[in-house]
């Protein structure tokens, strides 16, 4: 990595939880802007301690995309997950990308393209069938950009909320 505009993609470590809380801030807030009646805010939904047991889990991993200086970016956690022998589901492996989050400070600049990238590669070399995520309808600019990036929606859920 020697270009000051070159990215690297690798697995999250112990050096990057500092930086990974404040990107957690930051789509919890966004979140609740969107639906405070769901999300508190300020918040984020793991702590360091939760976050270490989750870098040391080979079924959840964390990708970062970082620059030229190491310097966290953005990250997709990720979880494994296997279908095996259901009754109506053909068995598969599958990578659900459970939060995705570029920096506000960065957004615009190509990198939550370049770590999904990174998440697609890691999931065909595990040889999963698919690679899914959920979105939220408070945040139409993110729905576009998963499907900038080819994904398509594969079921919907629906609310109806039952007080105010």
């Amino acid at each position: 990595m020697s270009e000051q505009n070159e990215y690297c993609v690798r697995r999250a470590e112990s050096k990057d939880t500092e930086k990974i809380l404040d990107l957690l801030r930051q789509v919890n807030l966004l979140h609740h802007e969107g639906r405070p009646d769901l999300f508190r805010g300020p918040a984020t939904k793991y702590n360091a301690k939760e976050l270490a047991e989750i870098f040391a889990d080979e079924r959840r991993p964390v990708f970062v995309c970082v620059d030229h200086l190491d310097q966290v970016l953005a990250y997709a956690f990720c979880v494994m997950k296997e279908t095996r022998g259901e009754a109506v589901m053909v068995d598969h492996s599958s990578l659900y990308i459970d939060d995705i989050c570029v920096d506000q400070a960065v957004r615009g600049q190509n990198l939550g393209r370049t770590i999904y990238e990174a998440v697609l590669a890691f999931a065909r070399e595990q040889g999963c069938y698919h690679m899914t995520l959920n979105v939220w309808e408070c945040n139409p600019s993110a729905r576009r950009f998963y499907e900038s990036l080819g994904m398509q929606v594969q079921k919907t859920t629906m609310e109806q909320v039952l007080r105010p």
